[in-house]
């Protein structure tokens, strides 16, 4: 079989990184569409698309009503350079897929869509304006849709899929919740309606069914309880059994149903997406292996040089040393070759992040051998590196936190702060001393940077208070305390030594990435809500500093609020006069409390049906978008306690091992990784100590932290897939039309 051309090689390289990122577009396997693909995924396109993206969101800030006001034009230009963009993004997309696949797309349809409507929009706008007439601009309503729908945000239209697909469930559910909702309104009706009971407000008592609805509604929030109860419970005792048994059915069970939902179905359709990816990657990883294997001894294998030519495209920025070791752990009998099976693992290797450390001597070892060699600084050194002087900094710092809660007039206290600074210094000047100092101020070592950071910022400020407070009224102490207590964060340490604790911590920190995908979800949600909030509620409710003899002022600027709960609560500032108000509005309505006195205050200076606003952004932020964020930790914790290191780690650490120049993050603290290194460089550089690896490195694994939720399970999946099922066609996991038979032909199969 003829060896694989160049082309070859980089259209192998455009899978192999698919597969490592988890894309899954169908893109052409022509020359020229492989290259315009590779540009398509350089990551400086994607941040441009992004940037281009949040200034287009962020032109709410400045058009009318604006919170900093810019000229019509200056925004309108601005506009029309963002959809420039993403019609040249959209078009270069249209360049590396098929023409059958870009147009049965869906997304591609909507970003198209948007545009048109966006600049339609902004013309009539821009016509009418020049004759003075006021219009909506109604466009901006649709600018999310750019943020959900390029390639780029596959997450945030997963988690879109995730609600869409729990929608039908999350229906019959809220169908029965309302008519429990209904029934209990009614009895309310007739059981308070005419007892002639009035509210705190001296406003009448459920005696509107309308009304009874919104007061209930509330109360399965929890935000109006006990007041809504208490007309009914002074006249009677008995009556609070019905607000307890309606707590109970709606509060309680309807709302822990909706979570069980939500998390059900969350569940389900994330396993069969994970499912998909995992079927696409293999898929991927298959095509890359046919297009480069050859024959040997009645196997297809990879050869060697091709392997590290391979890798060296698809992820160039990995140093030599590493590409060896990864080589060594897909061709681990040295054969010359990679079979099909470790081959199809490379996608999962080159996601694991092994960091290279190379070994240096202290300088000290250098410029004063004698003396750092000597049994005075070895026994220093050896009492740094001992456990027991790690416990005692932190029991140090803890006392310290104490000393910070004390009487700081006090002169011991003043003094204490002397002490402990000194015993800081102290300790970062033994650990420069023991460990070489450019690997302790390594990148990979925050704890040592902020350690030195907080104390050189304590020193500083202390002494900066000394010599300021007989010159200047101005005192430090306060910054003094703020950099101590920072210095009390050290002992997170302590809690993640604890394995417990640790699946916890690993936990908060896998949801990171994810918080970013809820955050694009929530961004989406709260743009759209802004910005039909600004058009019902713009200018009905004013803010007024508190010593303004405006008109009205005390009533938010709307006598329609008088004697209001909104305004006694001077909850002025609270309004959708900006885009940014109106954030923070929707921000305080995410937590809840208080909100039916935001649905009250605006249904007052508007309409009654103002309130199914408040109604709905609950609805779908609260009852479903916090519920599904809800679910992912619930699932993110549980796979996180369960599943241990994946198989592919565990073989690159074991290979580390077996090359005696690995630590392992997990067993060994930065202060013993360093001694560590120290150590290895002798059994490197000893007699019959000689490795066949480079002089001066070692390995390991970092932190397994950075492992997603989404990695994890994607893992678990593939451990249940054969090698030889490739599962779904590529077209069919990318739900998208069949690639033309046409594209069989322009490549290797």
């Amino acid at each position: 079989m003829a060896e694989p051309g160049s082309q070859d090689l980089l259209l192998a390289a455009a899978f192999v990184s698919d597969a490592q990122y988890n894309r899954n577009i169908p893109f052409k396997t022509s020359p020229e569409a492989v290259r315009l693909y590779y540009l398509y995924n350089h990551w400086i396109m994607r941040t441009a698309t992004y940037f281009f993206i949040f200034l287009d969101l962020s032109l709410a800030l400045f058009e009318e009503p604006a919170v900093y006001p810019l000229p019509f034009l200056v925004t309108s230009v601005l506009e029309v350079l963002c959809l420039l963009v993403f019609f040249g993004r959209l078009t270069h997309f249209a360049k590396v897929t098929h023409r059958s696949v870009f147009w049965k797309d869906t997304k591609n349809i909507c970003i198209m869509v948007a545009i048109l409507l966006s600049l339609t929009d902004l013309a009539i706008y821009g016509v009418l304006r020049i004759y003075d007439v006021r219009s909506i601009r109604w466009s901006r309503i649709v600018r999310p849709i750019f943020l959900i729908n390029f390639a780029e945000s596959r997450q945030i239209r997963r988690a879109f899929r995730s609600i869409r697909n729990t929608l039908p469930e999350i229906t019959y559910v809220f169908l029965l919740f309302m008519f429990s909702l209904l029934m209990f309104s009614l009895m309310a009706l007739k059981l308070f309606g005419e007892r002639n009971l009035q509210t705190a407000e001296g406003l009448p008592y459920f005696r509107n069914y309308l009304e009874i609805v919104f007061d209930l509604y509330v109360l399965v929030t929890t935000a109006n309880s006990p007041d809504v109860m208490m007309p009914a419970f002074d006249f009677s005792s008995w009556y609070a059994l019905f607000f307890i048994a309606f707590v109970i059915v709606n509060t309680y069970i309807f709302m822990s149903l909706f979570l069980a939902v939500v998390y059900n179905n969350y569940k389900k359709h994330l396993k069969n997406e994970i499912r998909e990816l995992a079927y696409m990657k293999r898929r991927k990883m298959l095509e890359a292996f046919n297009l480069l294997k050859e024959e040997e001894a009645a196997q297809f294998v990879v050869r060697e040089a091709r392997w590290k030519q391979l890798v060296k495209l698809v992820a160039p920025d990995i140093s030599n040393s590493h590409r060896e070791l990864l080589l060594r752990i897909s061709d681990d009998e040295e054969k010359g070759f990679v079979d099909k099976k470790s081959f199809v693992q490379l996608a999962d290797l080159l996601n694991i992040q092994v960091v290279t450390l190379k070994i240096r001597s202290h300088p000290l070892a250098q410029w004063v051998p004698r003396v750092y060699a000597s049994g005075v600084s070895r026994f220093l050194r050896s009492m740094v590196r001992h456990r027991g002087f790690v416990w005692t900094y932190d029991v140090i710092i803890l006392i310290n936190a104490v000393f910070i809660a004390l009487d700081e007039e006090s002169p011991y206290i003043s003094y204490a702060e002397w002490v402990f600074l000194a015993l800081y210094i102290i300790e970062i000047l033994l650990k420069v001393y023991t460990y070489e100092p450019r690997a302790f101020f390594g990148k990979n070592q925050f704890w040592n940077w902020f350690d030195t950071l907080i104390i050189f910022a304590a020193l500083t400020a202390m002494i900066l208070n000394i010599t300021l407070k007989s010159t200047v009224k101005y005192n430090s102490q306060q910054i003094l305390d703020i950099v101590f207590i920072l210095r009390v964060l050290r002992l997170i340490r302590i809690v993640d030594s604890i394995q417990r604790f640790r699946v916890i911590m690993n936990t908060l920190i896998n949801i990171v990435p994810t918080m970013l995908t809820f955050g694009g979800l929530t961004l989406v949600v709260y743009c759209v809500f802004a910005i039909v909030g600004m058009e019902l509620f713009h200018g009905k409710i004013q803010f007024f500093p508190a010593n303004s003899n405006a008109p009205h002022a005390l009533e938010c600027g709307n006598p329609a609020l008088k004697d209001s709960l909104f305004a006694r609560a001077k909850y002025c500032k609270n309004n959708f006069n900006n885009f940014a108000s109106s954030f923070i509005v929707l921000m305080e309505l995410t937590v809840v409390n208080q909100w039916h006195v935001f649905a009250n205050g605006f249904a007052n200076v508007t309409a009654q049906p103002a309130k199914l606003y408040f109604i709905a952004f609950h609805i779908v932020m609260v009852i479903i978008i916090v519920n599904i964020f809800v679910s992912f930790i619930l699932e993110a914790f549980f796979v996180e306690y369960s599943l241990e290191k994946s198989e592919v780690e565990t073989a690159i650490e074991r290979k580390i091992q077996e090359l005696g120049m690995g630590v392992q993050e997990d067993e060994l603290r930065d202060e013993q990784l360093l001694d560590n290194m120290e150590g290895a460089e002798h059994d490197l550089e000893g007699e019959g100590g000689t490795k066949p690896q480079p002089k001066g490195l070692v390995f390991k694994i970092a932190s397994k932290r950075y492992r997603t939720v989404d990695a994890l399970l994607q893992r678990m999946f593939e451990a249940e897939i054969p090698l030889e099922d490739e599962g779904p066609s590529l077209e069919e996991t990318s739900n998208l039309s069949p690639v033309p038979s046409a594209q069989a032909g322009e490549r290797h199969v």
